[in-house]
């Protein structure tokens, strides 16, 4: 009997590790037991909509630096895993993991799956990939006269860290942000290295009326349709953009909670930044 015990162990150990086989030969992520995180049943999720929507706006964001699996759980890049998100084929689910960033894994879709998730991760997807593709970019040449009368140019803000928001007045989700980037702001006011920007559609006067009775700290330019339209080429409002002391987009989102995560947890603030000593 106790043998018959160790050839069925051996047995099923054989088959866990066949399983696991990696036909891609790509490099497979370190964790050998993969655990989703909360726990879910795959097949209730994809057959509602709410369900999935409820589990995926709490559990992952595609913006975010993430260990991205294939359906295989071989490591492959983000521009890989968001492209296949695009085909509308597959879900991200989020695994437990002791890794610095998250791990996600793609499931592949049954045929029975709920249209709406697919379509709905395939426009998310197309989105976040835009934004990706966007890092490591220059930032366009800009020319920016705020309500206050300051001029900022990419001469005259090299060396600080520019973080901008797209918005205009009837856009209800950029103002419902106004209390959160305030207190960004008032964490940060005293960084004499941060610029915050905000490139507004509507006109000065409409701005100037508006903001009387909405408090926004950030600097207010407005009439920029051109410059986000055209320079940029963002439609989705708002969308928030970092900027590194170099020029250089560091990072496209359109939640400001996505934004503030990505620049405190990301160690923006580096030395090469610091603010300059209090006079003596």
């Amino acid at each position: 009997m106790k043998r018959h015990q160790i050839v069925t162990t051996l047995l099923l150990t054989i088959f866990v590790f066949s399983c696991k086989d990696n036909q891609s030969g790509e490099t497979p992520l370190v964790d050998e037991v993969e655990i989703i995180e909360p726990k879910i049943n795959l097949a209730e999720l994809e057959l509602n909509f709410m369900n999935w929507w409820t589990y995926h706006s709490n559990n992952i964001t595609l913006s975010s630096n993430f260990i991205s699996l294939n359906e295989n759980s071989a490591t492959i890049d983000k521009k890989e895993f968001l492209e296949k998100l695009i085909t509308s084929k597959y879900i991200p689910v989020k695994l437990k993991s002791n890794k610095e960033f998250d791990t996600y894994k793609l499931f592949k879709l049954h045929s029975n799956a709920n249209k709406s998730i697919g379509s709905t991760l395939k426009s998310q997807s197309l989105t976040n990939l835009k934004h990706y593709n966007m890092e490591g970019m220059h930032f366009p040449d800009f020319d920016f006269t705020d309500l206050n009368g300051n001029v900022y140019t990419n001469e005259n803000t090299k060396g600080k860290i520019l973080i901008l928001k797209t918005w205009f007045i009837n856009c209800i989700a950029c103002v419902a942000e106004f209390p959160e980037l305030n207190a960004f702001v008032e964490k940060y006011k005293q960084r004499k290295d941060i610029i915050f920007l905000s490139l507004a559609l509507d006109s000065k006067a409409e701005l100037e009326v508006f903001l009387q009775k909405k408090v926004f700290k950030y600097q207010v330019v407005s009439n920029q349709n051109e410059f986000i339209g055209k320079k940029m080429n963002l439609q989705i409002f708002p969308t928030h953009i970092l900027v590194d002391s170099n020029g250089t987009i560091l990072k496209v989102v359109n939640k400001a909670s996505e934004m503030i995560a990505f620049f405190e947890n990301e160690n923006i603030l580096t030395e090469k930044t610091a603010p300059p000593p209090p006079p003596m």
